[in-house]
């Protein structure tokens, strides 16, 4: 069944973000506050002055979650890279919604 014209037209809408996609970077980005080891550190205090804020990217590498501190600088760098990835799996998940859809409504299945 051949998609209809507004289908072909918000596949090409889909097509024009995904060609506007820049770098990409898996994984999700916090900002943590920390205790540390020491007993006689103010971060056991009461009330506690924890350590930080710190920049933790974590992602996962062959099934296992990987974390990793980022400096300011490299979370200004790599931080929107980040979000480009976020979007870039919503426009695929936008446009495998729309191929099912268009095969779903194809009559042939009903045979």
């Amino acid at each position: 069944m051949a998609p209809t014209p507004a289908q072909r037209a918000e596949a090409q809408r889909i097509a024009r973000a995904l060609a506007e996609v820049g770098f990409v970077l898996p994984g999700t980005m916090t900002q943590r506050l920390t205790r540390c080891g020491h007993a006689n550190c103010h971060c056991h205090g009461d009330p506690p002055v924890l350590h930080g804020p710190y920049n933790q990217w974590t992602r996962k590498v062959s099934a296992k979650t990987v974390t990793r501190i980022m400096s300011d600088e490299q979370l200004a760098d790599y931080g929107p890279w980040i979000d480009e990835e976020r979007r870039l799996r919503s426009l695929v998940a936008d446009l495998e919604s729309l191929s099912l859809a268009i095969v779903e409504a194809d009559p042939r299945w009903e045979r």
